[in-house]
């Protein structure tokens, strides 16, 4: 068994926008090193993405990315739009999402030896027969943490993205989550192609 992997997934209760799902690789013995060095050098703590700062997420992410163009680690971040999470429902949306995550990895063909480490209530497809879900495994679990901090910034900025063509809704500052100022923008604007007609009638 030559990798590690973790997954999990960020979005799953916004009434607007995609869900996303990270899975994070690395070699079995590199995640204590790739959190040690950083956190401890940084002074930064690894931990679930949402308990994080948005600076802090942001500086994890950039070391992240320096570690996999150095080879080091590889992650892949794949979304399930809000047209097809009201087509499917969120928990088959969440599913796609993983297992295309799965799929993108680099793993010289060796992905379905890993160890699979998911959080919560995910699960990989069958043929995977070493995972382990855990309950607040982004809390808890290394790899994990990270593949919750690529999942969160990614989708954040996706997010932030849509408010420059949506600037009405604010979806800068709740990312699409259920806010008071959401509800009263929608109520004023109406919805828009990312709201998830299902969350919200």
């Amino acid at each position: 068994m030559k990798y590690i992997v973790g997954i999990d997934e960020v979005g799953r209760g916004p009434i607007a926008g995609p869900v996303a799902v990270c899975a994070f690789m690395t070699d079995i013995g590199r995640q204590q090193t790739l959190w040690w060095d950083f956190s401890m050098q940084n002074k930064l703590p690894l931990r679930d993405s949402k308990k994080l700062t948005k600076k802090q997420r942001e500086k994890w992410l950039k070391f992240l990315k320096e570690e996999k163009a150095k080879g080091n680690c590889d992650f892949a971040v794949s979304l399930v739009s809000a047209e097809w999470i009201d087509k499917v429902g969120i928990v088959r949306a969440i599913q796609k999402a993983l297992d295309s995550s799965l799929s993108k990895l680099n793993t010289n063909g060796q992905l379905l030896e890993a160890m699979i480490y998911l959080d919560g209530g995910l699960k990989a497809p069958k043929e995977f027969i070493n995972q382990e879900t855990i309950i607040k495994g982004d809390e808890l679990h290394p790899v994990i943490s990270f593949a919750s901090i690529v999942a969160k910034v990614s989708r954040d900025n996706l997010m932030s993205r849509y408010a420059n063509e949506y600037p009405e809704y604010g979806f800068e500052n709740h990312v699409g989550y259920g806010t008071k100022a959401h509800y009263e923008a929608i109520k004023k604007h109406g919805q828009t192609s990312l709201h998830r007609k299902t969350f919200l009638n």
